[in-house]
């Protein structure tokens, strides 16, 4: 990024969950979450000052029934990734807000708008 002007992708996020924090989030083992990451369940980039890898806590849904993984993100994840976004590039793009969206891709995701949300990420490609 050679604009300075552009939000950084910890200012765009916001908040950020350690695999362990995930895992204890899930009642999960660690393996398991590895194993979500490794799907595209979960997108993440190393981060922090030990960079450790992170993914968004967004990506968390907590309800009634407990704590789950967005179920819409890995379509999503995998329609950015064949778009040739890599993982930063396409968190970036989840937590920008989209003009036709009037909101960030996430936000309305997690707002049920899946098919608006994949219809602009395909448009990328």
């Amino acid at each position: 990024m050679n604009d300075t002007n552009e939000p950084t992708l910890d200012d765009l996020v916001g908040d950020w969950s350690t695999l362990p924090d995930v895992a204890e989030a899930l009642d999960l083992e660690i393996r398991r979450v590895r194993g979500l990451v490794a799907d595209r369940h979960l997108v993440g980039v190393k981060r922090g000052e030990r960079t450790t890898f992170q993914v968004p806590t967004a990506f968390l849904v907590t309800t009634d029934e407990g704590t789950r993984v967005l179920e819409t993100l890995r379509g999503t994840a995998t329609v950015l990734q064949d778009a040739g976004f890599d993982d930063a590039e396409a968190l970036r793009w989840l937590f920008t807000e989209q003009e036709s969206l009037g909101t960030t891709p996430i936000a309305a995701m997690r707002a049920g708008r899946r098919a608006e949300v994949r219809r602009l990420a395909q448009a990328l490609a």
